[in-house]
């Protein structure tokens, strides 16, 4: 089969591998019919994730039809079902908890001393993310072994789109547990941090949540003009020092919420940045932690910290003692999707949430790597890039 492997960074390619075989009774496999190049991914692509090997497959945001089933999935051939980029047993302490992001048993024994290395205790295994989460083939490929495949993927009702559902499998479940994590109340202000894909789903969010302003934060116009039509204020950070706009805005006393949609490469001239790239350069360091650092600073006494951003390694320069004085609260974590998919499925279904509009660009799989160069290097025009299977575009 036809799959996109990563050989190092900003060098991914269509190679042609082994076709994936069910390896436990519990798996199925999927033929792809719908991917997603996610901003997570540029990390990958970027070379800033520890642990990737040369040959893998990329890819977690995916849904296709059922072609085959391991004794025990409880799904048939020809369903078609949206995957959850976390891979989780279901019957675990933290699945019992909906924790699934935190489930040990998604991870193979072979790559949980990597994860307790970096990070004191193993994560869930994650599709197409490095060996730390697991080494698993990704879903941007023609098919796809899904691993308990009776707890993860989600059936899709005949006659609805690809489109219309594919972002269950990540980015619109991160968004939601953003605004959720942001603890909003009916009346809060509530400033996010990135308008990409996640940053303008919790601004969708954090509005059906009850918040009266969401003020969105970016530097790219075509975002802050996505942000906008949902209702949300806009700050340009290269026009407009953030911290005095929200200040101004908030009467000096600050969002009630802060959300990091930004994470480990964040962008902007400001001295933090500057010295973080730098030091990310030399090999001094690996994440540019600005965005959540401004969160803090911009945050309420007694407000809300929510990072759905990814962050790698060690950060320095942390406002600690901005955190503890002001009272903050921060909370933060891969999503447990698994646990959000249902009830956003139908809030799709009854047009609660727009979705589609978020894809800019749709291609054929075999222009991934034009698609992975293209959002690196057009954030501005590109949102989403939807990758397809066996179509053919004009």
């Amino acid at each position: 089969m036809k799959a996109l492997a990563w050989h190092g960074k900003h060098d991914v390619r269509i190679d042609n591998v082994p076709d994936p075989e069910i390896v436990n009774p519990r798996d199925c496999i999927i033929k792809v019919t719908s991917t997603a190049i996610c901003g997570s991914d540029l990390h990958l692509y970027d070379g800033y994730i520890p642990t990737m090997k040369s040959g893998d497959i990329l890819g977690h945001e995916f849904m296709g039809e059922v072609v085959e089933v391991g004794a025990k999935s409880t799904l048939s051939k020809g369903q078609r079902v949206v995957v959850p980029f976390t891979i989780a047993c279901g019957s675990c302490y933290h699945c019992g908890k909906h924790q699934y992001s935190a489930c040990p048993n998604g991870l193979p024994a072979d790559n949980q001393d990597i994860a307790r290395e970096l990070y004191g205790q193993e994560t869930s295994g994650l599709f197409g993310y490095s060996h730390m989460t697991g080494g698993y083939a990704g879903g941007q490929a023609e098919y796809v072994r899904v691993p308990f495949s009776d707890v993860g993927p989600i059936v899709i009702p005949d006659g609805v789109s690809d489109d219309k559902v594919l972002f269950l499998s990540d980015i619109l479940p991160t968004g939601w547990q953003a605004a959720e994590y942001a603890g909003i109340e009916h009346g809060d202000t509530v400033a996010v941090w990135g308008c990409g894909p996640v940053g303008l789903f919790a601004v969708q969010s954090a509005f059906l949540m009850g918040a009266a302003r969401v003020i969105a934060i970016d530097h790219y116009p075509h975002r802050l003009e996505l942000a906008a039509r949902f209702g949300a204020e806009t700050i340009n950070f290269e026009e407009t020092a953030t911290y005095e706009a929200l200040m101004e805005m908030t009467g000096g006393i600050g969002p009630d919420a802060v959300i990091d949609a930004v994470g480990l490469e964040a962008h902007g001239m400001f001295v933090d940045n500057i010295v973080d790239h730098v030091k990310a350069a030399l090999m001094l360091g690996t994440d540019r932690p600005h965005s959540i650092r401004q969160a803090i600073i911009a945050c309420r006494k007694g407000g809300r910290v929510s990072m759905p951003a990814v962050y790698g390694g060690f950060v320095d320069k942390f406002p600690l003692g901005a955190f503890m004085e002001k009272g903050l609260t921060l909370k933060t974590g891969q999503t447990h999707v698994q646990h959000y998919m249902p009830a956003l499925l139908n809030a799709i279904m009854e047009d609660k949430i727009d979705t589609e509009f978020m894809i800019s660009h749709r291609m054929p799989l075999e222009d991934a790597p034009k698609g992975y160069k293209m959002f690196k290097e057009q954030q501005n025009e590109v949102t989403k890039i939807v990758l397809k299977t066996g179509t053919v575009f004009a």
